[in-house]
């Protein structure tokens, strides 16, 4: 995508893309953590979200140790680009961590996305600056949640099935999938049909070969 570089070293970069490859709902980013990545086995889990909701006036952290559907629980491979922004910044974090000492924020280490002195990114911040940093660079604005829809279009025009791209973005049934990006998918259909078309060349049928003048003897 021609947005992520914008995003490069700056306390959005991982919230980018890990929206933008692997099409997570905001709060499935702010609520993932180190245990769920598994740098061995190339795996990244998708198990936790996180939320500030607003009760009686008073905004309140939500931490789930669960999903928003029993499907929203996937395990997805980890995907090198992926891979190397995060072990920079879990090389950056533990050198903040040292570096900060007793000043560094210790309730949100085992968290991926925190700033310098460790509080964790919140959801507002994301919406905001997301909309911001494209506009201040001269993108069209959009919202953090297209991202997600960025990547659901990407995996059907690449030939994903509909089926699989329900289990890449945790859906908790086919149909909502089907619904949502169905005219994407026929898109796709129609791309596919035209490139038939013009291989095959439809109504230019071969010349038919000349028969031989009979000698009149």
């Amino acid at each position: 995508m021609e947005v992520l570089p914008i995003f490069a070293n700056t306390k959005m970069e991982l919230p980018v893309m890990l929206a933008a490859f692997y099409g997570l709902r905001r709060s499935e980013v702010i609520g993932l953590q180190w245990s769920a990545i598994d740098f061995e086995r190339k795996i990244v889990t998708i198990s936790r979200t996180f939320e500030r909701i607003n009760v009686d006036g008073k905004m309140v952290d939500v931490s789930k140790c669960r999903t928003k559907n029993k499907s929203s629980f996937r395990s997805l491979p980890l995907i090198p680009a992926v891979e190397q922004a995060l072990l920079k910044a879990q090389k950056r974090q533990r050198q903040q961590m040292k570096l900060c000492g007793n000043s560094y924020c210790k309730e949100y280490k085992d968290y991926i996305c925190v700033d310098d002195m460790g509080h964790l990114v919140t959801p507002d911040y994301v919406t905001r600056v997301f909309r911001e940093m494209l506009l201040k660079n001269g993108f069209r604005p959009i919202r953090y949640h297209d991202l997600r829809h960025s990547c659901a279009s990407l995996l059907i025009k690449n030939k994903v099935t509909m089926k699989e791209v329900q289990m890449w973005l945790g859906h908790s049934s086919f149909s909502t999938t089907a619904n949502i990006y169905a005219h994407i998918d026929v898109d796709s259909k129609m791309e596919a049909a035209n490139m038939i078309a013009s291989k095959i060349n439809l109504g230019e049928l071969p010349e038919k070969k000349k028969s031989p003048k009979r000698k009149i003897a």
